[in-house]
């Protein structure tokens, strides 16, 4: 059975600044696309990270549906709406278009989506960022995919022995989707090259060289290139099928014990240590720190199962209080140096303008 999973992501509104969507919010959404998923939609499922509320659907559509991203645009209409009515803060703040157009993508949601025949048994991680971008994957990735001191199956396993392509987007390039293909092994300097760049390089998918099907998909949007300006950082999704002919899931899950320092945390405009949390956590230290929530689907005939909460356990929790001492350490330092984003990711706020008053008032000395 050929199955699509899409998982689409805004931020509509929020109780106390950027903490978390309300209750009443979550249930709007859901109730509007229970009411109008018939025919459409096979299974869906809602949740949150921070204050970005996820929808996961597995239909049979296909990718960049008009009808799925529609129904998804919808109902975050329907939850802008709730959160106006509640005096929520950033009432449709990822909504950045006036009208649906046939594809969120380009509207302000982060989308990430991928269609494959599902296997006899077919698992999957979905993962939700909130405080950060794209470019927050880019490590794990690289370390799941291409490496065997994270991936003992890329020795381990003949299913694995070909490696992996990757597709990468320069997402600085706004005129189109600017990508390149890179294989790996044979291509991991130039891999690395790239992704060390968080900023423009953005890994977009992934898939396997021995088979050819798609491993994962990332949203590569980031939201400064729709509005013109800053309006929150893009806060992105991304799904990866896992076992067989791919990494396990714990090979996925490990790098992310790195807590690794991310663009991101208060105003987009820090740098601050990415932490693995439960579903459904909500966002406080300094509006952050980053976060990321994975749950472990596996779908069958088009149904999903329930989640299991992939950073829901005591070792996760070890983990937490490494990346809150890193995080701690690095809000130290306050606005300077490494600690600040540099200038370049800075153009879209308030210290443009401050910045070309203070240059008409330079001199230069005789």
């Amino acid at each position: 059975m050929k199955t699509t999973l899409s998982v689409i992501k805004a931020d509509v509104g929020s109780v106390g600044g950027h903490i978390k969507p309300s209750q009443r919010l979550i249930n709007r959404i859901g109730e509007y696309v229970h009411d109008n998923m018939s025919g459409l939609v096979n299974d869906y499922y809602i949740s949150h990270t921070g204050d970005d509320i996820a929808i996961l659907f597995s239909h049979q559509q296909g990718v960049g549906d008009e009808d799925i991203h529609k129904l998804a645009w919808d109902a975050f209409l329907a939850g802008t709406q709730i959160a106006k009515e509640q005096g929520l803060y950033g009432a449709g703040q990822d909504l950045l278009k006036n009208s649906f157009s046939g594809n969120v993508r380009g509207m302000g949601p982060a989308v990430a989506e991928m269609e494959f025949e599902e296997r006899p048994n077919e698992p999957f991680l979905m993962f939700a960022a909130d405080k950060t971008d794209p470019g927050a994957y880019n490590l794990p990735l690289y370390l799941a995919f291409v490496d065997p001191m994270y991936n003992s199956g890329l020795m381990l396993s003949p299913s694995m022995n070909k490696g992996f392509k990757f597709t990468i987007m320069d997402v600085s390039y706004v005129e189109g989707d600017k990508v390149i293909e890179l294989n790996a092994p044979e291509d991991i300097y130039d891999i690395a090259a790239l992704l060390r760049d968080n900023q423009r390089f953005v890994i977009e998918s992934i898939h396997s060289r021995n088979t050819g099907e798609i491993a994962v998909s990332v949203s590569t949007t980031r939201l400064h290139n729709i509005a013109g300006k800053y309006t929150g950082k893009d806060d992105p999704v991304m799904l990866v099928r896992v076992q067989g002919v791919f990494p396990a899931t714990g090979e996925v899950l490990s790098p992310f014990n790195i807590g690794h320092f991310v663009a991101g945390f208060m105003r987009g405009s820090h740098t601050g240590p990415l932490m693995p949390v439960t579903k459904n956590s909500a966002v406080s230290y300094f509006d952050g720190p980053p976060i990321v929530s994975c749950l472990a689907f596996c779908v069958h005939n088009g149904k999903l199962t329930q989640p299991a909460d992939a950073f829901d356990h005591p070792y996760w929790d070890w983990v937490r209080d490494r990346v809150s001492q890193k995080a701690t350490e690095i809000r130290a330092q306050g606005f300077s140096g490494a600690a600040m984003l540099p200038y370049s990711e800075l153009e879209y706020g308030g210290i443009v303008d401050k910045m070309e008053r203070l240059e008409a008032r330079f001199r230069v000395r005789s």
